[in-house]
């Protein structure tokens, strides 16, 4: 046995888990897959394989978030409407005004849960039901994280009205079939593990219930083999896949909501659907899920192309092993930046060197092509930048400047967001808003 599988049996055995399932990414395809353990725990059992479904809860998420930025891209709506705009049966309700934005994010204010039973443990309700259950808003939107199941639900009604047809059929068909998810479905087929509670302190187990939830589904209804999971984890680490672009998923993997924890270090926050972590230097994305019975998890390093999802049939209990996986995958298998970079354009290689807003330094980095990098004093305003149209202007690609324009001026001084940069400290041979003093540097 590898040291993956080593680690994976030290991880049922220690956790008293019914089984678990991992896989491990690298270089955008699936580099080790393990799983150990039987479908319910006992000995009289078969043992999972990697088709073996699990539920993955809330890493439906994920996918719903997808389709809906694959809306936005084709501009069949704006992340940034309110929910009246595309739910014409919405008017009334509190959610009505937040926007989608927020409900990707976790800002909408929503409460978390429903109204009625126990939604993981009981059957669901349609789309009427929970529209007019009297869902409220607990926080003023915009104002915080603030985990919404109820406004997933939300998101895949918006699926639904947009394609019209239900959310899976649009999942299933826009990310499913073309990424070869074929054991990815709404409820359980084929081999499947059964949900299952182990008792915190005694050899003991208790059956959980599985229901379709309905209206509710979107929130963390999918089940999955691991090795499907792990085809999802490469596109989380990848550019798109060509199902969205390269500059959608950078912008899914933004954190914009601090996921503020009490007496915890700021260490995690929430994208467009994707959860983002930091870890000293390193940035991860990925989500977890939890269902009765289920504990799933999916973490990647968009940098190194590195990534582990975890599956196990317990509702609690999981320990470290996914991190220990990937600490372990990401020393064996992480590929280190080349030390060759293209050769810049001769514009961007004429923009190289150091540059001064007012006395301050900043120095222009080219990363290849057409793109560069502007290092600001202490790192505080660094940002890339890529060419944006004209042959003389770039747009700022993070940080503060993103967003912004970097155009050259017909004097060779650049503007950057109004702000004037030149060769020398406040060049008397530039213009400069505010003129300079008439003595210059005296």
């Amino acid at each position: 046995m590898s040291a993956y599988d080593d680690r994976l049996v030290r991880e049922l055995e220690e956790r008293r888990l019914p089984s678990v399932a991992a896989a491990v990414v690298a270089g955008g395809q699936v580099a080790w897959c393990g799983t150990a353990g039987t479908l319910d725990g006992s000995d009289g059992t078969d043992a999972v394989t990697p088709d073996t479904q699990y539920r993955i809860g809330s890493i439906t998420k994920t996918f719903v978030a997808v389709e809906i930025l694959r809306l936005h891209e084709k501009g069949r709506l704006r992340i940034d409407q309110r929910v009246r705009e595309v739910l014409d049966d919405v008017d009334g309700q509190s959610f009505a005004d937040v926007t989608i934005a927020q409900l990707l994010t976790h800002t909408s204010g929503l409460q978390s849960e429903t109204n009625g039973p126990w939604w993981e443990r009981a059957p669901g309700t349609d789309w009427a039901e929970l529209r007019d259950s009297d869902l409220r808003l607990v926080l003023i939107p915009g104002t915080r994280f603030h985990y919404s199941n109820a406004g997933y639900a939300l998101l895949g009604r918006i699926l639904e009205v947009a394609h019209g047809r239900p959310w899976f059929e649009v999942v299933r068909d826009g990310l499913l079939v073309p990424l070869g998810m074929a054991r990815t479905t709404l409820r359980p087929t084929g081999e499947c593990a059964a949900g299952i509670a182990v008792h915190p302190s005694e050899s003991l187990r208790h059956a959980e219930p599985e229901f379709d939830a309905g209206a509710m589904a979107p929130a963390g209804q999918l089940w999955a083999s691991i090795e499907d999971l792990a085809r999802w984890a490469v596109f989380a680490a990848g550019d798109g896949e060509g199902l969205v672009s390269r500059s959608t998923m950078e912008l899914m993997r933004v954190p914009l909501a601090v996921n503020d924890r009490w007496e915890l270090e700021w260490a995690s926050a929430q994208g467009l659907g994707w959860q983002v972590w930091h870890d000293g230097p390193r940035r991860y994305v990925g989500h977890g899920g939890s269902m009765p019975g289920f504990l799933a998890s999916l973490k990647v390093e968009p940098a190194t192309g590195v990534g582990v999802v975890v599956l196990t049939n317990t509702t609690s209990g999981l320990g470290s092993v996914g991190d220990d996986l990937l600490t372990m995958a990401r020393e064996e298998l992480a590929t280190p930046a080349s030390a060759e970079v293209a050769a810049p354009s001769e514009r961007v290689a004429a923009l190289a060197g150091t540059w001064y807003w007012g006395p301050a330094p900043f120095t222009i980095e080219p990363t290849g092509g057409e793109g560069f990098i502007l290092h600001a004093p202490n790192g505080g305003r660094s940002s890339r930048f890529t060419p944006d149209g004209d042959r003389d202007r770039w747009i700022g690609l993070d940080s503060y400047y993103a967003g912004e324009h970097l155009v050259v001026r017909e004097d060779g001084a650049l503007d950057l967001a109004t702000f004037v940069f030149t060769r020398e400290p406040y060049d008397p041979g530039h213009i400069y808003p505010g003129d300079l003093d008439p003595t210059g540097w005296h």
